[in-house]
């Protein structure tokens, strides 16, 4: 059974992204959530209605050793399992003026962002290499990219990761591994709905904001075998706002 992992699968970019690798019917999907138990059973629900197999995997990509214990029992039962694909998708936004930001604020955005692509990844490097074959997608941000002020606890984390992309791919190349990143700009999900669209869109030279689905269909290009040769790359998703 060959298995790819979305980390914050139930909403959003992970969702779309889930759906995407489902509609290939090559991966049974790992739908990863923290606490949304009703929306990601509504995701693997439209995975299964795709033809494609899947199911739900509650952890907090922050706490180490509970992502450890969770993925080491899932692998001890399912040992004919192999993960090929790991998209890192979790992540949060604390917003705020750097000079007033809590700490907590910073270090809760690092801990999901930065340390979950730590605890997810490395949990599944080793296999990977002894497999000789897979796929590591980080999605990261513009703001990780051009930094967006009022976020400076995200685009560090963010832009760490852009880092850690292009380091690790290089480590792990020889053994047909691609560790490759996406930056979306302004996408259309729960994360954005506060923001004020009207005047966000005039900085936008396509002008409008991006679907999940578009940056859904990159990350699924980057999960394929057409992608082979695309690796320690930091492709931008944003209708032209950072180029």
């Amino acid at each position: 059974m060959k298995v790819a992992l979305v980390t914050g699968g139930s909403r959003g970019i992970g969702k779309a992204i889930c759906l995407r690798l489902a509609q290939t019917r090559d991966y049974h999907i790992l739908i990863n959530y923290q606490s949304n138990k009703e929306k990601a059973l509504e995701t693997l629900k439209e995975v299964e209605d795709l033809g494609a197999t899947g199911e739900i995997l509650p952890f907090d990509v922050s706490n180490h050793i509970e992502v450890t214990e969770v993925l080491s029992r899932w692998v001890e039962a399912n040992p004919e399992a192999v993960v090929e694909v790991v998209v890192n998708n979790a992540g949060i936004t604390r917003d705020g003026l750097f000079m007033w930001m809590p700490y907590e604020d910073w270090n809760k955005v690092i801990q999901t962002s930065l340390n979950g692509f730590y605890s997810v990844t490395q949990f599944f490097i080793q296999k990977m290499l002894r497999n000789r074959y897979g796929r590591v997608i980080n999605i990261v941000s513009v703001s990780g990219l051009k930094g967006t002020a009022g976020q400076t606890n995200y685009s560090a984390a963010k832009a760490a990761i852009v880092g850690a992309t292009k380091s690790l791919a290089q480590e792990v190349a020889k053994r047909n591994i691609t560790v490759n990143a996406v930056a979306p700009g302004f996408i259309e999900t729960d994360m954005t709905e506060s923001l004020d669209t009207k005047e966000l869109v005039k900085i936008i030279p396509a002008n409008r904001f991006g679907k999940a689905e578009e940056v859904a269909e990159l990350v699924g290009f980057l999960a394929s075998d057409k992608a082979s040769y695309i690796t320690g790359e930091v492709i931008n998703i944003n209708g032209g706002i950072y180029s």
